[in-house]
């Protein structure tokens, strides 16, 4: 891991998530989105970015979380990933940013071991901040190797 290595810290109702800072383009106010038909549940639309078409999805249902109306500090986090089809930008709604930053230590821990279905291989690690946990996200695993989102079942 790189020294000093910086973080896009997000809120996801009582859960601290990390976005490594390189992936983060730019962070929005939330905004109309424009639905589409027949879409996976996480997959909200699209939205409008100088021009450009940029697909939302709501980071809430793709980590498999209960949905939550829009507040005050929801925001769209627009990144750069790593997907089957080479970079593309995709925006990702989350209930808060909180700051960019560095988290406690260099090192993080991995994703715990446990036996079953889950693996949680979309965990980069877990780091402190504050004395609190952080998830950091492999958002090029998350959200960009599947060549479509996640989908919850109806």
């Amino acid at each position: 891991m790189a020294e000093n290595q910086q973080y896009v810290t997000l809120g996801v109702a009582e859960e601290i998530f990390a976005a490594p800072v390189e992936k983060v383009q730019e962070i929005l106010d939330m905004r109309p989105i424009a639905r589409l038909p027949q879409a996976p549940a996480n997959l909200l639309g699209m939205i409008d970015v100088r021009g450009q078409g940029i697909p939302v999805l709501d980071l809430r249902l793709t980590l498999d979380m209960e949905p939550r109306d829009d507040t005050e500090n929801t925001r769209i986090v627009v990144l750069s990933i790593d997907g089957a089809d080479g970079e593309r930008r995709l925006g990702l709604r989350t209930d808060r940013v909180f700051e960019v930053t560095i988290l406690d230590d260099d090192e993080l821990d991995p994703p715990p071991s446990i036996s079953g279905a889950w693996n949680g291989r979309c965990i980069a690690g877990i780091g402190r901040r504050n004395g609190k946990f952080v998830t950091v996200l492999d958002l090029d695993i998350l959200l960009g190797a599947s060549a479509a989102p996640v989908t919850q079942a109806a």
